[in-house]
């Protein structure tokens, strides 16, 4: 299954398939969620519904998360 267009999860979809990937901090700041709501969004949404793979690393003390290349 695809997200459609302009939803909050084709957003979130975008923010993680950029180069410098991006933060929890950024990502509630985005969309007003809380920290465990991101977090939720990725197991759930992202991975068990849509089947994709977030990845994260530490980056200067920073936790970035990505998606894995398709």
């Amino acid at each position: 299954p695809q997200p459609r267009d302009g939803t909050k999860q084709a957003q979130l979809i975008a923010m993680l398939r950029r180069k410098e990937g991006a933060t929890i901090a950024q990502i509630t700041e985005a969309f007003g969620w809380e920290p465990h709501t991101v977090r939720g969004a990725f197991a759930g949404a992202l991975k068990k519904k849509l089947g994709l793979t977030v990845t994260s690393e530490k980056i200067e003390g920073t936790r970035v998360y990505r998606l894995a290349s398709e």
